[in-house]
Protein backbone atom coordinates (compact mmCIF):
# COMPACT_ATOMS: atom_id res chain seq x y z
CA UNK A 1 0.00 0.00 0.00
CA UNK A 2 0.70 3.34 -1.16
CA UNK A 3 1.96 6.41 1.61
CA UNK A 4 -1.19 8.13 0.57
CA UNK A 5 -3.36 5.32 1.24
CA UNK A 6 -2.16 4.39 3.98
CA UNK A 7 -2.49 8.01 5.10
CA UNK A 8 -6.54 8.35 4.11
CA UNK A 9 -6.80 4.91 5.97
CA UNK A 10 -5.30 5.61 9.01
CA UNK A 11 -5.95 9.09 9.71
CA UNK A 12 -9.86 9.22 10.35
CA UNK A 13 -9.40 5.72 12.01
CA UNK A 14 -7.35 7.47 14.71
CA UNK A 15 -8.80 10.89 14.62
CA UNK A 16 -12.20 8.28 15.70
CA UNK A 17 -10.81 6.50 18.60
CA UNK A 18 -9.25 9.92 19.45
CA UNK A 19 -12.64 11.19 19.92
CA UNK A 20 -13.84 8.37 21.33
CA UNK A 21 -11.31 8.27 23.75
CA UNK A 22 -12.70 11.82 24.72
CA UNK A 23 -15.80 11.12 25.82
CA UNK A 24 -14.92 7.56 27.40
CA UNK A 25 -15.77 8.62 30.69
CA UNK A 26 -19.07 9.66 30.05
CA UNK A 27 -22.10 7.68 31.40
CA UNK A 28 -23.24 4.50 29.16
CA UNK A 29 -26.68 5.61 27.69
CA UNK A 30 -28.58 3.20 24.82
CA UNK A 31 -27.67 5.98 22.33
CA UNK A 32 -24.05 5.56 23.52
CA UNK A 33 -24.06 1.47 23.41
CA UNK A 34 -25.28 1.31 20.14
CA UNK A 35 -22.50 3.57 19.23
CA UNK A 36 -19.73 0.88 20.89
CA UNK A 37 -21.42 -1.93 18.83
CA UNK A 38 -21.71 -0.12 15.57
CA UNK A 39 -17.86 1.63 15.71
CA UNK A 40 -17.36 -2.49 16.89
CA UNK A 41 -17.95 -3.75 14.02
CA UNK A 42 -17.42 -1.02 11.54
CA UNK A 43 -13.96 0.01 12.26
CA UNK A 44 -12.04 -3.33 12.30
CA UNK A 45 -14.05 -4.75 9.31
CA UNK A 46 -13.35 -1.15 7.49
CA UNK A 47 -10.03 -1.41 7.94
CA UNK A 48 -9.46 -4.63 6.70
CA UNK A 49 -11.45 -3.47 3.55
CA UNK A 50 -9.15 -0.51 2.76
CA UNK A 51 -6.33 -2.97 3.29
CA UNK A 52 -7.32 -5.43 1.31
CA UNK A 53 -7.88 -2.91 -1.40
CA UNK A 54 -4.37 -2.32 -1.41
CA UNK A 55 -2.96 -0.13 -4.35
CA UNK A 56 -6.34 -0.66 -5.62
CA UNK A 57 -7.50 2.69 -4.03
CA UNK A 58 -8.01 5.44 -6.03
CA UNK A 59 -10.31 8.87 -5.21
CA UNK A 60 -11.48 8.44 -8.96
CA UNK A 61 -12.64 5.24 -11.01
CA UNK A 62 -9.87 3.67 -12.04
CA UNK A 63 -9.35 -0.54 -13.31
CA UNK A 64 -5.72 -1.39 -11.62
CA UNK A 65 -7.23 -4.74 -10.40
CA UNK A 66 -10.02 -6.34 -9.84
CA UNK A 67 -10.14 -7.23 -5.91
CA UNK A 68 -12.45 -10.41 -5.11
CA UNK A 69 -10.44 -11.83 -1.87
CA UNK A 70 -11.40 -11.43 1.48
CA UNK A 71 -14.21 -9.62 2.65
CA UNK A 72 -14.49 -8.58 -1.45
CA UNK A 73 -15.09 -11.67 -1.90
CA UNK A 74 -18.92 -11.04 -0.15
CA UNK A 75 -19.42 -7.28 -0.98
CA UNK A 76 -18.19 -5.56 -3.58
CA UNK A 77 -17.86 -2.23 -1.51
CA UNK A 78 -17.35 -3.20 1.88
CA UNK A 79 -15.43 0.39 2.45
CA UNK A 80 -18.56 2.14 1.34
CA UNK A 81 -20.82 -0.47 3.49
CA UNK A 82 -18.62 -0.16 6.79
CA UNK A 83 -17.75 3.70 6.40
CA UNK A 84 -21.86 4.06 7.25
CA UNK A 85 -21.69 1.72 10.09
CA UNK A 86 -18.70 3.94 11.64
CA UNK A 87 -20.38 7.14 10.78
CA UNK A 88 -23.48 5.88 12.27
CA UNK A 89 -22.10 4.39 15.55
CA UNK A 90 -19.78 8.09 15.77
CA UNK A 91 -23.30 9.92 15.72
CA UNK A 92 -24.85 7.57 18.29
CA UNK A 93 -22.02 7.18 20.46
CA UNK A 94 -22.27 11.06 20.54
CA UNK A 95 -24.90 10.91 21.51
CA UNK A 96 -26.54 13.20 18.05
CA UNK A 97 -28.47 10.38 16.19
CA UNK A 98 -30.55 13.35 14.44
CA UNK A 99 -27.31 13.53 12.57
CA UNK A 100 -28.00 10.28 10.71
CA UNK A 101 -29.86 12.09 8.42
CA UNK A 102 -26.49 12.80 6.95
CA UNK A 103 -26.38 9.14 5.81
CA UNK A 104 -28.73 9.23 3.31
CA UNK A 105 -26.92 12.02 0.79
CA UNK A 106 -23.93 10.27 1.54
CA UNK A 107 -25.25 6.98 0.56
CA UNK A 108 -26.32 8.01 -2.24
CA UNK A 109 -23.15 9.58 -3.31
CA UNK A 110 -21.10 5.73 -2.52
CA UNK A 111 -24.21 4.22 -4.46
CA UNK A 112 -23.21 6.85 -7.94
CA UNK A 113 -19.58 6.58 -6.91
CA UNK A 114 -20.06 2.16 -7.21
CA UNK A 115 -21.56 2.29 -10.15
CA UNK A 116 -19.05 4.66 -11.99
CA UNK A 117 -16.32 2.42 -10.20
CA UNK A 118 -18.69 -0.62 -11.86
CA UNK A 119 -18.68 0.49 -15.36
CA UNK A 120 -14.87 1.28 -15.21
CA UNK A 121 -14.14 -2.30 -13.69
CA UNK A 122 -16.78 -4.21 -16.76
CA UNK A 123 -15.08 -2.46 -19.53
CA UNK A 124 -11.68 -3.18 -18.74
CA UNK A 125 -12.49 -7.04 -17.24
CA UNK A 126 -15.56 -7.73 -18.92
CA UNK A 127 -16.61 -11.07 -18.07
CA UNK A 128 -15.07 -11.81 -15.30
CA UNK A 129 -16.14 -8.86 -13.33
CA UNK A 130 -19.96 -9.46 -14.28
CA UNK A 131 -19.32 -13.58 -12.63
CA UNK A 132 -17.99 -11.17 -9.99
CA UNK A 133 -20.88 -8.65 -9.61
CA UNK A 134 -23.53 -11.92 -9.71
CA UNK A 135 -22.14 -13.89 -6.90
CA UNK A 136 -21.39 -10.25 -4.52
CA UNK A 137 -23.70 -7.87 -2.96
CA UNK A 138 -23.53 -4.13 -3.61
Amino acid sequence: MNRSALFVTLVPLIAISALIWGFWNLPYTPFRLVGLVLLAIGIPFLTIARFQLGDSFSVKPEAKALVTRGLYSKIRNPVYVFACFVLAGLFFYLERPALLFLLFPLIVLQVSRARAEARVLEEKFGEEYRAYRARTWF
